[in-house]
């Protein structure tokens, strides 16, 4: 069908700058080999994973959303008192509170803007971008910071190899603004499953195991994943919410000129890519640079996808992505 003609809300949350930054210590495969039993080959089949980046020396997940927020910034070609609103979506906050938007928000001298963070895992950032996009089209706000940050180094167990090979540090960062012509956020949805949230989950420390009370088991401080379980998910979810994103703006698969999906394993997105009948070229992948940066993954990929010139004007991109809640979600844009 003709793009053009697809549907569109009254007003639209169009993509006007990106984004991105990742701690220049880098963890590689040949480095978890020395830590625990593992390999560069076992890893790499297994995942698409070579390397990914730590957080050190103080980087922690506000000041890499901040570097990624001024570069979004500076894309856009804005002044960061212009800003009306940020979201961050992180489940590796600065801390308990307040919320890491507000030292972002602090640091890059946003004092016209108000913000707050949102937990949905991998899905934080698509979870983000949708409410951003419902203050734009309702005309709330003429335009939003969004950003994905996590530094999950920082909970994640490095003796289990399971889990330890999978994550690295980051942050994206889009600056949304409201426009009036076909340019934009066609669609977003999102999903949850409450039901499934042993599948991945980290349970120290909060009101369920305070930190003045023991943990029966010390490694709840650590990411829990069940591997089989998230693959099988992830991929189920990731081509049933781009279908249904894409019929409710009359498209689809064969109307999308670019699949990023969070990158959280190279094997689940060709899968996934490989059942919404998309070639190579439709699909953006760094995850062997990165690997799984969670609500970071997304906008991270978008960045580079946007300054590699992968994407065109006028191109139809899917933002996809699966995560703990269980959580998915997807948006649809027309840049």
């Amino acid at each position: 069908m003709d793009k053009k003609n697809s549907h569109l809300p009254g007003f639209t949350a169009a993509v006007i700058g990106s984004g991105s930054s990742a701690p220049s210590a880098q963890l590689t495969n040949e480095d978890l080999a020395a830590m625990v039993d593992t390999s560069d080959e076992w890893i790499t089949t297994r995942t698409g994973i070579k390397k990914r980046h730590i957080a050190k020396n103080g980087e922690t997940t506000a000041s890499l959303a901040s570097e990624a927020a001024r570069k979004a910034l500076e894309s856009a070609g804005m002044k960061p008192e212009e800003l009306e609103l940020i979201i961050v979506g992180t489940i590796t906050p600065e801390m308990v509170f307040p919320s890491t938007a507000a030292f972002v928000q602090d640091a890059i001298g946003a004092k016209n803007a108000w913000v707050f963070d949102l937990a949905a895992a991998c899905s934080g950032f698509i979870y983000s971008l949708g409410i951003a996009q419902q203050f734009i089209e309702t005309g709330q706000h003429k335009n939003a910071l969004v950003i994905g940050a996590e530094t999950l180094s920082k909970i994640v167990n490095w003796k289990d190899r399971a889990s330890c090979i999978l994550f690295g540090d980051g942050a994206g960062a889009v600056i949304l603004k409201a426009n009036n012509d076909e340019k934009g956020i066609l669609r977003s949805r999102m999903g949850s499953d409450g039901s499934e949230w042993e599948v991945l989950n980290c349970q120290a420390y909060g009101s369920r195991n305070p930190s003045h009370k023991p943990l029966d088991d010390p490694n709840m401080i650590y990411m829990q994943i069940n591997g089989r379980s998230v693959y099988q998910q992830a991929v189920r979810r990731i081509i049933e919410t781009t279908e249904q994103c894409l019929a409710d703006c009359g498209m689809g698969f064969g109307d999308i000129d670019l699949l990023v999906s969070h990158q959280m394993n190279a094997r689940i997105i060709e899968s996934a890519a490989k059942r919404l009948k998309l070639p190579d070229e439709k699909v953006f992948m760094n995850i062997a640079e990165y690997g799984n940066t969670s609500a970071a993954s997304v906008p991270i990929a978008l960045d580079e996808a946007l300054r590699s010139g992968r994407i065109k004007s006028g191109d139809i991109v899917v933002l996809v992505a699966f995560g703990a809640g269980l959580t998915w979600g997807a948006s649809v844009i027309r840049f």
